[in-house]
């Protein structure tokens, strides 16, 4: 056969075949992209899902970089130094003040969170989140010289009045370590609000006071309240605790020189009223607490928000030394808001209860002690002064940089760049967009307001469906959740794609829904880039306590206590099968309450359970055991009514241990390795 020939034929075959699987191929494609976007017209490409959201190998080494994250930061005595802690990278910076010049980079424990200096300058202590501990620096040698173990989620710190003792806010376990630092033990553990993070001793050194950013737990329905430990310098015990109502997301807290008041950053929610009310500026409205210490001390609480203008997630607060001017940051509306602090006592001198009540629901009231926004780098978390009080700095978390503002004139005058990757990958596109509220009407809220720290925020919503009033929502954590599919508690949305797009902005944005591209990013980021912290308080090492071994023979036992089989169906284990604890099929357990529409749940992923009260999709259990003690009596739930009160106890011990299957693996190496 001549070789012309033999071509014309291999050609005429590869023709036949390249239309074949385009036409079929390009159908069968259009079909699937659909599925997967709920849209018709989604331009979605194979890279997006097969390139951009792989968490593991090559490729997603290839389209990653590892950012710095800087959340937090200090400054030294003589202004000449910043300590800025580089969450992401799991490391301490060391910034040269006069230069704007990283000069050093030291590595501490995972998910870094404060730093703060000792009395004399010569060491700092930076709290590390998901190792539970805390390392203790020595800045003249640059390295870690000592690790101090504290209580669960390490976060805000503080030294004593006489530098002896610091205090450690856990974060997760709830509470606050006092820890010696002449013998580097644990001396007192402190219960706290719930989820604290920030602490401020006063001028006076007498109190210190750790915030709180979740609400007490309470029936749907009731008001909301959150807390404020006041724990007394000299004792280490709980002097009071004082009671925010209606507020929560207390991040940090700052005091006026004299001591005389003291601001606090908060949320104020609007999570009872039809999620519809965003379009009349009453979903989320943001700003701070003014303290007035003592136990008979005013609580009041101001926005900072504007009528048509709102300024999301306020973080972090700094107030000058002569106590004229307080900065505030709004880590979702990249914005420093400037309070003039005069103006604020002025406001609430012989303001009335009534008076004071209104003010915290007044748009319009913050013109009168706003002195002017300064725009910022990407999502401005923590916030230092120098130590004169003419330079603010502040830590662009999701840029890599530090803005510097001189405080007199009110003006950005430099940003420090901290060395990140200059490269904007698609994940860490996404991430901005889920930190940011322009996306939302007004600016009222972002992803991370109602998700802080990509988790959930403990309330309950009315999300307004069909019958307005009814299907109240709990918070579903986003950790864990790209092998979990469907979403919502109802799993009507398939993917992502469907659940952060029409829907999002149909329900809850109320404007026009993400590009394309940002859809992209934002799925992007959601699947990859957001992780469990370790179990440490309930599972540390994959090595199950004898209760908790027991707790697991009975969530996966087929028979009862009578020896009588368990319907498949109605065991643990069927809906909640290992890795994620879920069979990703709806189900009907009777929680039902009489405001619901009749349907299925989505079984959800149990995963790091014990970080996510209340339970049930409206949040009626306020613990693991309310499930079945008080909402599980007809045992549609599973089995438990033949329970024994120690076995219901190991099966909640069990529960609590359920980790994400990324540490079970680390652990099967480190285990390997040993042997």
């Amino acid at each position: 056969m001549k070789r012309s020939t033999l071509f014309i034929r291999l050609s005429g075959i590869i023709l036949v075949l390249a239309l074949l699987i385009y036409f079929p191929g390009r159908k069968w494609a259009r079909a699937h992209v659909n599925e997967k976007t709920a849209t018709t017209d989604h331009p979605l490409l194979c890279t997006s899902c097969h390139l951009y959201i792989q968490k593991t190998g090559l490729s997603a080494k290839l389209v990653n970089a590892r950012y710095l994250s800087p959340i937090n930061l200090t400054v030294s005595g003589d202004g000449k130094r910043l300590y800025v802690v580089a969450q992401e990278s799991n490391a301490l910076l060391i910034v040269d003040a006069e230069k704007n010049k990283v000069i050093n980079k030291i590595d501490v424990g995972n998910q870094p969170h404060s730093v703060i200096l000792s009395k004399d300058g010569l060491k700092a202590y930076v709290s590390n989140q998901w190792s539970d501990n805390v390392s203790v620096i020595d800045l003249s040698a640059g390295k870690v010289t000592d690790t101090l173990k504290t209580g669960n989620g390490p976060a805000g710190l503080a030294l004593s009045s006489d530098g002896k003792a610091l205090y450690v806010v856990n974060s997760f376990s709830s509470d606050v370590s006092v820890i010696n630092l002449n013998s580097k033990e644990e001396i007192n553990r402190i219960t706290a609000g719930n989820n604290p993070t920030g602490a401020k001793l006063s001028p006076d050194g007498k109190f210190l006071f750790v915030t709180s950013r979740r609400a007490k737990i309470a029936p749907y329905g009731e008001p909301l309240v959150s807390e404020l430990t006041v724990i007394n310098d000299s004792s280490r015990r709980i002097s009071e605790y004082k009671k925010i109502e209606s507020a929560y997301m207390m991040e940090n807290i700052a005091f006026t020189p004299r001591g005389d008041l003291g601001f606090v950053t908060l949320i104020r929610p609007k999570n009872y009223v039809p999620a519809i009310q965003v379009e009349q500026g009453w979903m989320m409205t943001h700003g701070f607490g003014v303290i007035e210490p003592g136990k008979d001390g005013k609580i009041s609480e101001l926005l900072i928000d504007e009528p048509d203008s709102f300024y999301s997630d306020p973080f972090g607060i700094a107030i000058t030394p002569d106590g004229k001017k307080a900065f505030i940051s709004s880590a979702g509306a990249d914005y420093i808001s400037i309070v003039d602090v005069d103006s604020v006592r002025t406001l609430l001198a012989g303001a009335s209860p009534e008076a004071r009540k209104q003010f915290s629901n007044n748009l319009g009231i913050s013109s009168r002690y706003i002195l002017k926004r300064i725009h910022t780098g990407a999502n401005p978390k923590g916030i230092a002064l120098s130590p004169d009080g003419k330079l603010l700095y502040v830590a662009e978390m999701l840029d890599d940089n530090i803005g510097v503002i001189n405080t007199e004139s009110l003006q950005k005058v430099s940003t420090i760049d901290l060395g990140g990757p200059h490269r904007i990958t698609v994940a860490r596109r996404g991430r901005r967009l889920f930190n940011n509220s322009s996306h939302t009407f007004q600016n009222q809220y972002c992803c991370y307001t109602c998700h802080p720290d990509m988790h959930e925020d403990g309330l309950v919503y009315n999300m307004s469906g069909k019958d307005m009033g009814r299907n109240v929502t709990n918070t579903m954590t986003l950790r864990d959740i790209s092998e979990t599919a469907p979403f919502k508690w109802s799993g009507t949305n398939p993917t992502v794609y469907k659940q952060d797009g029409m829907r999002f902005s149909t329900f809850l944005t109320r404007t026009e829904s993400f590009s394309y591209k940002d859809l992209d990013a934002l799925t992007a980021y959601i699947l990859t880039g957001i992780k469990n912290p370790p179990n440490l308080q309930y599972n540390p090492e994959g090595k199950l306590t004898e209760a908790q071994l027991h707790g697991k023979e009975i969530f996966e036992r087929t028979k009862d206590n009578y020896g009588k089989e368990i319907p498949e169906a109605n065991r643990c284990i069927t809906c909640h099968t290992p890795p994620y604890y879920t069979n990703r099929k709806l189900a009907y357990v009777q929680t039902l309450s009489s405001t619901d529409d009749s349907i299925l749940f989505d079984t959800p992923h149990l995963n790091d359970i014990y970080a996510s009260a209340p339970y049930l999709h409206d949040g009626r259990a306020a613990t693991l055991e309310e499930i079945w003690t008080k909402y599980g009596k007809g045992d549609k739930h599973g089995v438990v009514n033949d329970m024994t009160k120690i076995q219901l106890n190991e099966l909640i011990d069990y529960l609590k241990s359920l980790r994400s299957p990324q540490y079970e693996y680390v652990d099967l190496k480190k285990n390997h390795a040993k042997n």
